[in-house]
């Protein structure tokens, strides 16, 4: 007998607070037990199980024997090499179980093994209607040293299953957050990875996802896009994300009702974080302007968006199924005068005034590298007195999903 008082109260306590079935945690200490029982008093080859009585603290430990059929059952010599690979399992904690084996009808070969398995006929001397495929139970002697070792596990086994159940729940509630913006505090820079305390977990802010530019200090509030939640053996991990398209999508989201609720949608994005951006959108609803709904009056929607971006300039156009409309959306603020496109290539030659070129082209080439990567065309751009520009080649850094 054990004094399971304590152990009984946080087993209460952990159902409450944790969410941890009583009975699960029951079922985790008897097994534990009867490991534990078996390591200290058992016999190689023995099925051991434990019942606790959380009001008593009393135990009880039997042996279980399944009962077999003389004749289905291969009786085998126990050699030593046997007993030695057997130990080898045991010390390595892997199943004291037989190695399945079937025979030439394809049937499973069930070797006897006295302190796992009884006979039909003598199962019956001590259960009349014993049949093939029951369990006997054979209650094992108490050990008045036991104490010491059940309560030492128990005690394990509860902080083990209290860990597994903090795993499980910030996994679940995480993994529900995933592909959404979440907010923390700033712990450490560590090598260029920001680490940010989430309260029940940790999550990671790589350098490579950062706004390059952006400074933080510990205890600062920061915003990220959790685009993964892992569980790794020291616990779960969170990544986030501040360069991320989908961190502009979702920013969107929170500022405009017709994003949130779905009516406007984001058809792509091309982004260089800190720098520049250009979002297509569209409408499913004619008397909805797609642009208007993120701009918002006087730009207050995406300005707001900006600020969280630390000035990233954001150019919003409509999305057309029309290629030749759409690249030329694109390339706003550059007024256009045609544009050729190549199907098979997709490739689109674009003429535009000369003092339109620079405009289209963007500084160090951004405005048509960023129109290329939101489109997925090749764009080529050619002043109307002959002078041509190939675009940056964006192959490879297509629009976002």
């Amino acid at each position: 007998m054990i004094d399971l008082k304590v152990i009984n109260s946080v087993i209460d306590q952990m159902e409450q607070e944790k969410g941890i079935p009583k009975a699960k945690m029951l079922e985790a200490i008897e097994m534990a037990l009867a490991t534990a029982y078996k390591k200290e008093y058992g016999k190689r080859g023995q099925i051991i199980r434990a019942k606790v009585d959380l009001g008593s603290g009393k135990m009880e430990f039997v042996q279980v024997k399944t009962i077999v059929d003389k004749n289905a059952v291969v009786m085998r010599e126990e050699k030593k090499e046997d007993r030695e690979a057997d130990e080898r399992f045991r010390k390595s904690r892997r199943l004291e179980e037989e190695k399945d084996e079937v025979n030439e009808a394809g049937e499973k070969i069930v070797y006897y093994n006295p302190e796992h398995h009884i006979f039909l006929e003598d199962a019956k001397k001590i259960k009349k209607d014993a049949k093939v495929g029951d369990e006997l139970i054979f209650p094992l002697e108490e050990k008045s040293d036991y104490g010491r070792i059940a309560a030492q596990t128990a005690k394990q086994v509860i902080v083990q299953k209290i860990r597994e159940a903090e795993k499980v729940s910030v996994f679940n509630e995480y993994g529900e957050k995933e592909g959404s913006i979440v907010s923390g505090t700033v712990q450490r820079l560590e090598r260029g990875n920001l680490f940010v305390d989430m309260g029940r977990a940790t999550a990671i802010l790589p350098y490579e996802e950062q706004i390059p530019g952006e400074k933080y200090k510990p205890g600062e509030r920061i915003r990220g896009y959790l685009y993964r939640v892992e569980e790794t053996p020291k616990g779960i991990f969170l990544r986030l994300s501040r360069s991320h398209p989908k961190f502009l999508e979702e920013l969107f989201k929170s500022e405009s009702p017709e994003l949130g609720a779905g009516t406007v949608e984001v058809k792509s994005i091309a982004r260089e974080a800190g720098s520049r951006s250009k979002i297509a959108v569209a409408s499913k609803d004619d008397h909805i302007d797609p642009v208007g709904s993120l701009v918002g009056q006087r730009g207050v929607r995406v300005t707001t968006v900006m600020s969280e971006l630390g000035g990233e300039k954001i150019d919003i156009i409509e999305w057309s199924a029309d290629p030749k409309k759409f690249i030329e959306e694109a390339l706003s603020p550059a007024r256009i005068l045609s544009i050729t496109i190549d199907e098979a290539e997709k490739k689109a030659t674009v003429e535009v005034a000369r003092d339109q070129q620079s405009l289209a082209i963007g500084k160090g080439g951004q405005n048509v590298r960023l129109a290329a990567k939101l489109t997925g065309w090749k764009i080529d751009i050619v002043s109307v007195e002959g002078e041509y520009v190939e675009a940056p080649d964006a192959e490879g850094e297509g629009a976002a999903e």
